[in-house]
């Protein structure tokens, strides 16, 4: 019986890592120089058509300008099982938000890519103001954004 047990746990610990393989992923978003207030980001992942998949990061406490995130919002529901554990306070003007994720190994490399919306209070909303495929390749190297974000890398 002993030596079952102890079968048993060695394939589990063989086993296991390979079915859960993740790693830790930065985000890196810095934002241009704007006046007015703060912006709200959303940093999320899409497949290769661009169909939401998971949310990575909020930046914007209140969530009754998640709305004005609106390609996030559509695809993501705006449920709160979606944001709740990863958001955070808003970003302001020349500002850097730096975040970790964790993100499975096989979406690298697979057609995933991430996006962010932003938002500024009384401007324009800048729906896919960043995207970037996630590759192996494409990690730590800037991507220039369209509105609101000066660049943004991931590093793997």
């Amino acid at each position: 019986m002993k030596k079952i047990i102890a079968a048993t746990c060695l394939a589990g610990a063989i086993v296991l890592p390979g079915l859960a393989q993740a790693r830790e992923v930065t985000l890196t978003t810095a934002l241009k120089r704007y006046s007015g207030n703060d912006a709200y980001l959303a940093i999320y992942l899409t497949d290769a058509s661009g169909q939401y998949q998971k949310t990575l990061w909020v930046a914007g406490k209140k969530a009754k300008y998640y709305k004005h995130l609106a390609d996030w919002a559509r695809g993501s529901k705006m449920s709160p099982s979606e944001f709740d554990g990863v958001s955070g306070a808003s970003v302001g003007s020349g500002d850097t938000l730096k975040v970790s994720v964790e993100l499975a190994d096989t979406l690298i490399d697979a057609g995933y890519q991430i996006r962010i919306d932003s938002a500024v209070e009384d401007k324009r909303d800048a729906r896919a103001d960043v995207i970037v495929p996630l590759t192996t390749e494409g990690a730590g190297k800037p991507a220039a954004g369209n509105t609101y974000v000066e660049s943004f890398i991931y590093d793997l």
